[in-house]
């Protein structure tokens, strides 16, 4: 596979770790895209000093960051190969990008979920909501549909012509939890690679409040329960 390997990274207040993030992404990224989501702070600034493509959404919401960046990908005149979906608050390790494309490139694999296995865990670097969602959600997934998920892991590798076949809709926190269900409804070939996970930079605008956690939980259920009827 030949096309480009094009980076996106919905990022909501984030000038002091988006930074970090893109200097650690491996050169053979052709493009990194910062979606701003209506950030407040100077990430903007911040992802456009480190090299970054910057788009701003004023809607809140991680899909609608996400779609503003695929939207962005769909008026270019080469299109990429490979999207990578990457968080901004550093709890990743953006060097492993290597390890989440390498399904892709050698084993023709359509989409692999970074998987934060506890072993490679920080501790506290996952809430208890975030745990529990997890284990719930890829529960219900085998239940209903004999899915191998262990994770709603957001670092992800997908092919672009693939990406393009699931009609993302989500425009907030079920966008994971969509690209999954629809990548095994249309019988994409997937799988999971183990990555490290450390304590984010700053607090989780999710899993850090309860607001945050409860409406999480409920539109990844209504998204498992939808696929579950049709």
């Amino acid at each position: 596979m030949n096309n480009p390997i094009v980076v996106i990274i919905p990022a909501f207040n984030e000038e002091a770790s988006i930074g970090k993030v893109i200097q650690e992404i491996p050169e053979i990224v052709s493009e990194i895209i910062v979606i701003s989501n209506n950030s407040t702070d100077r990430t903007a600034e911040v992802a456009e000093i480190a090299g970054a493509t910057v788009l701003l959404e004023a809607r809140k919401g991680y899909g609608y960051a996400c779609l503003k960046g695929m939207d962005y990908i769909s008026k270019k005149l080469e299109k990429p190969g490979i999207i990578v979906f990457l968080d901004g608050d550093y709890s990743d390790y953006p060097a492993e990008l290597t390890q989440i494309i390498a399904p892709i490139i050698e084993d023709n694999i359509d989409i692999v979920i970074g998987s934060r296995v506890r072993r490679w865990r920080e501790n506290g670097s996952m809430t208890l909501p975030q745990r529990f969602g997890n284990w719930l959600a890829t529960s219900l997934m085998k239940l209903f549909f004999n899915a191998n998920f262990t994770d709603l892991g957001p670092f992800r590798a997908i092919k672009y012509d693939k990406l393009l076949q699931l009609n993302m809709q989500d425009k907030t926190y079920g966008w994971t939890v969509e690209m999954q269900l629809k990548a095994i409804k249309q019988k994409f070939s997937y799988i999971e690679v183990p990555v490290h996970y450390k304590n984010r930079i700053g607090v989780s605008k999710v899993s850090g409040t309860i607001k945050g956690a409860i409406f999480a939980g409920i539109k990844i259920l209504t998204w498992i329960f939808k696929y579950s009827f049709k």
